[in-house]
């Protein structure tokens, strides 16, 4: 076995095939980088039991209130992310979840009530920039792939007053659910009470405001149903 897929093996990826055009170091470059992710998260992560081993983390990855995480085997936190974990729930990261980079999860957003908090299911990869408003409550399934600049607001402002400022009426909460084996699209926006099922593709830049069933491709500004997944008789 060659030196290179040992290194793959030892990353979890056995039956990887590198591309040919792909660089020596190109490829030492990014064994150099998830190194040093990997032994900061061991140092992170070391004597706490509710982190399991294998995580790996980027460069300026900051964390408030550890004691409300948990965090799976496998998880690579990616430079910049931040974590805000104080909620009633708490955060779970599952096994292999991907936070791309800048990232931020935020449970809290008033001292005078604490948020709910988030679950992310085994297998889920977010890509860089996305925001994760977490008041309301926010549930991910496994093997969601999920692109860039993706956002979660899980709380609403109540406005129906006009004799009193929206500032003053509160916030409501109804939380937001994505199913298994989802596709969501660079941009994505989902408002509080939102729901998609299992096999959903959500496209770029949708705002899906209300609940949408499985194996459906959804899109659009509020988002609609486009397409059925399923194949016809």
């Amino acid at each position: 076995m060659s030196f290179t897929n040992k290194l793959l093996c030892y990353a979890g990826k056995k039956d990887f095939q590198i591309d040919k055009r792909i660089s020596v170091g190109y490829f030492i470059r990014l064994c150099w980088k998830y190194g040093w992710m990997k032994v900061r998260g061991s140092l992170y992560s070391f004597g706490n039991k509710k982190i399991q081993k294998g995580l790996f983390m980027g460069k300026a990855v900051s964390i408030v209130e550890k004691k409300y995480l948990t965090i799976g085997s496998c998880v690579k936190l990616h430079d910049g992310v931040y974590i805000d974990a104080l909620s009633i729930d708490g955060v779970h990261i599952g096994n292999d979840v991907i936070l791309g980079r800048n990232s931020r999860i935020e449970c809290t957003g008033s001292l005078s009530s604490i948020g709910k908090g988030i679950s992310i299911g085994n297998r889920t990869t977010f890509g860089n920039d996305c925001f994760f408003g977490a008041a309301g409550g926010i549930q991910i399934g496994e093997d969601v792939v999920a692109g860039q600049y993706i956002r979660f607001h899980s709380e609403n402002h109540n406005f129906e007053d006009t004799t009193r400022l929206i500032r003053e009426q509160g916030v409501s909460h109804k939380g937001i659910i994505i199913g298994d084996n989802c596709w969501i699209g660079s941009g994505a926006v989902f408002l509080d009470g939102s729901e998609i099922g299992d096999g959903v593709v959500v496209a770029a830049g949708a705002v899906v405001t209300r609940k949408f069933p499985s194996n459906v491709v959804i899109g659009g500004i509020p988002a609609k149903i486009l397409k059925s997944r399923e194949k016809k008789e």
